[in-house]
């Protein structure tokens, strides 16, 4: 079973961002998550391995980087990156890209840097989410580069998220013990077996002695957490 599938609360809010788009750009594409909300997508994304895991029925991806876009200026009423910004090799080149080719809203779906570290999975594996916060850019330099009105909106994370990044187990710290969903979240694999040995082994004492539940339960009792996904959202 994958721990990465699109969640449909997360789905609707991109939705919502993108408007009434009837192309969109879909840079970084991966896989094709999130691909089935609404549109004609044409996806972008330069590795073969991700370009060959698209499920029959999404369209071929376009081998391109979101440096240097094979579109002509204003193809698309509508671009999105999805979790994808943090791994380019320029940012604001491959935004300033999307700008070019995007003739309405631009929306990145990522991380804000300097909120990544507040949540409680940092007194466990601090490696792993400072990590985090070094890969994903500075959401004032997405706006820079993006430019027109930007707006910055924090995306709920649904207690039973189904799009297994770490704050989505924010209630269910029970799920990160299993090293297929750490695996999913690629800033475990930055990290040496020394700092996974030490998670596990201290978050298993803190939930068989209740400490856990003691200083963070309430979590268990909350429909949605305010972590640092965010929606940053260009108009020109």
């Amino acid at each position: 079973m994958t721990t990465r599938r699109p969640d449909e609360r997360i789905a609707r809010f991109i939705a919502r961002s993108l408007g009434e788009a009837r192309t969109v750009l879909n840079v970084g594409a991966g896989a094709g998550s999130y691909e089935g909300i609404g549109g004609t997508v044409t996806a972008v994304e330069p590795s073969a391995a991700m370009r060959a895991r698209r499920p029959d029925g999404l369209p071929q991806a376009v081998d391109a980087v979101a440096e240097d876009l094979p579109f002509p200026d204003d193809a698309f009423d509508a671009a999105m990156t999805l979790f994808s910004v943090h791994q380019w090799s320029d940012v604001p080149a491959g935004l300033r890209e999307m700008r070019r080719v995007t003739r309405g809203p631009v929306t990145v779906l990522t991380c804000d840097p300097a909120l990544v570290r507040d949540f409680w999975l940092y007194a466990y594996a601090p490696e792993v989410l400072d990590t985090e916060a070094r890969r994903y850019p500075p959401v004032a330099e997405i706006a820079d580069a993006l430019g027109g009105t930007v707006s910055v909106e924090a995306v709920p994370i649904p207690f039973d998220c189904t799009d297994g990044f770490n704050e989505a187990y924010y209630g269910r710290p029970e799920m990160l013990l299993d090293p297929a969903a750490r695996q999913a979240c690629s800033a475990w694999s930055f990290v040496g077996d020394d700092t996974r040995e030490h998670f596990d082994r201290t978050l298993r004492e803190d939930l068989d002695s209740g400490a856990w539940d003691e200083r963070l339960g309430h979590l268990r009792a909350r429909s949605s957490y305010q972590g640092s996904l965010v929606v940053v959202r260009s108009v020109p």
